[in-house]
């Protein structure tokens, strides 16, 4: 397969899983990514979130035609984001790619963790 059909299935997956789990897509783009070997590793960590952020957008409009949305109880969560956004986007300037990936795995482990139990 050419490497344009590897990036959209990718991309397909990434949007499935946030679709269906209302998350979790840049878990799928990140390991592809990294796979891939043409980006380093920060450039694929940027890449990822600036790849998720419009499939975030069109997870969050199919969910509002499919659920009820919570929307006194979403905007908590939205203020915290956009400030853990702040910090953790200033953070990664400075962090070695070693640490980006060894960071981003133990939040894997501990969400399959968290899913298990």
């Amino acid at each position: 397969m050419e490497k344009k059909g590897l990036y959209r299935l990718a991309g397909g997956a990434a949007g499935f899983i946030n679709g269906l789990f209302g998350g979790g897509g840049g878990m799928v783009l990140v390991p592809l990514l990294l796979k891939g070997g043409e980006l380093k590793a920060k450039q694929t960590f940027a890449s990822a979130v600036a790849i998720i952020f419009p499939i975030c957008a069109v997870s969050f409009f199919a969910q509002l035609f499919f659920v009820e949305f919570p929307w006194a109880m979403s905007v908590p969560y939205l203020v915290g984001g956009a400030a853990g956004g702040l910090v953790g986007g200033r953070l990664f300037r400075n962090m070695p790619p070693l640490w980006l990936k060894r960071i981003f795995a133990l939040f894997i482990l501990y969400g399959a963790w968290r899913y298990l139990t």
